[in-house]
């Protein structure tokens, strides 16, 4: 029977320290041993185990260098390490920190305070993992559109970017500019929901098609689902409004002026200036110098005209970008 309890690794140059971490942690835990830092580093890379408890004093190699060569390394570097150690002062402390430990355990170590401490950093781990899950499942959905659509995945990369550089001139915190950049490539994952026949032609939509590619608005808000405030929320707004005008000209609710989310505004200039500068298979790639253009004249009509200056005073960012996501020839 596969044993699927998390993997931990204990280092300490005591035998007697090992033994006492083994009866605390064994029940819960399958548990690896090594007495010495190259030992620890060797188990590391090839088990990569969930967790490490490491001892400071060692002979040889110390803890503090052990954790930086750790830290160093990319197949070991998001181990959680914890010191379990005598060094009990307080520059002791931030040295373990400052190495990139998370946590700190003195000796004679209590065994309900090492339970909770590792229970602790585990969970903090799969938090993370269920994040960053989470994050790729929204990246994948948003190129999933663009399979659809006549563009590529370089676009949603460089109008995301685009929206996080805006988002930041704007005001937004750090978080708030990163849940921007990872929701942005949802803004078209409505597209899903239009025929073929329709999103894949060449020339120009009549009325009636041009009433059905609307629609992808709102089926996006309708894919994304109602979600508490964070980047699923956020995602689900930028769909449904994205294709909203400064002026009420927009759709799919004809809203006006600030009563667009601000994300929506942000992604409506990110979107449509990437779009320009792209070649689509009905047009050629606009000059940089005519999309500015444009966005200077449809400011106040379907840009938000405060948006439209921070945007262009982050122009030398935005060609950044655009160079760095370049389409190959």
């Amino acid at each position: 029977m596969t044993d699927n309890r998390p993997e931990l690794l204990l280092v300490d140059d005591e035998p007697t320290n090992l033994q006492v971490l083994r009866q605390i942690l064994q029940d819960d835990y399958r548990l690896l041993f090594a007495k010495d830092g190259e030992k620890a580093l060797e188990l590391a890379v090839r088990e990569v185990p969930a967790l490490i408890l490491l001892d400071v004093m060692m002979p040889g190699m110390t803890g503090h260098e052990v954790c930086a060569r750790l830290k160093a390394e990319p197949a070991t570097s998001a181990i959680p390490v914890i010191f379990v150690t005598a060094l009990a002062d307080v520059e002791d402390e931030a040295k373990g920190f400052e190495v990139g430990a998370v946590d700190y355990i003195t000796k004679p170590v209590s065994p309900p305070i090492v339970r909770a401490r590792v229970r602790t950093h585990l969970s903090l781990v799969r938090v993370d993992e269920l994040k960053q899950t989470r994050l790729q499942i929204v990246q994948r959905l948003g190129m999933a559109s663009e399979f659809k659509d006549n563009e590529t995945g370089l676009h949603v990369i460089r109008m995301s970017h685009y929206t996080h550089v805006l988002a930041k001139a704007a005001g937004f915190s750090e978080q708030e500019a990163d849940d921007l950049l990872n929701a942005a490539p949802m803004h078209d994952v409505g597209k899903i929901g239009i025929p073929d026949a329709i999103l894949q032609k060449n020339g120009k939509l009549n009325e009636a098609e041009w009433a059905v590619m609307r629609q992808h608005a709102q089926i996006g808000a309708e894919i994304i689902g109602e979600h508490p405030p964070g980047l699923l929320q956020v995602a689900r707004t930028i769909a449904l409004t994205h294709h909203e005008k400064w002026d009420g000209s927009g759709y799919p609710n004809g809203l006006k002026g600030e009563e667009i989310p601000l994300v929506g505004r942000i992604v409506a200039i990110a979107d449509v200036f990437d779009a320009l500068t792209s070649v689509r298979p009905y047009k050629p790639a606009w000059p940089v110098e005519e999309a500015v253009e444009f966005l200077r004249r449809e400011s106040g009509r379907h840009f938000d005209p405060a948006l439209v200056e921070l945007f262009l005073g982050q122009m030398p960012a935005i060609l950044e970008i655009k160079a760095r996501w370049a389409e190959a020839e």
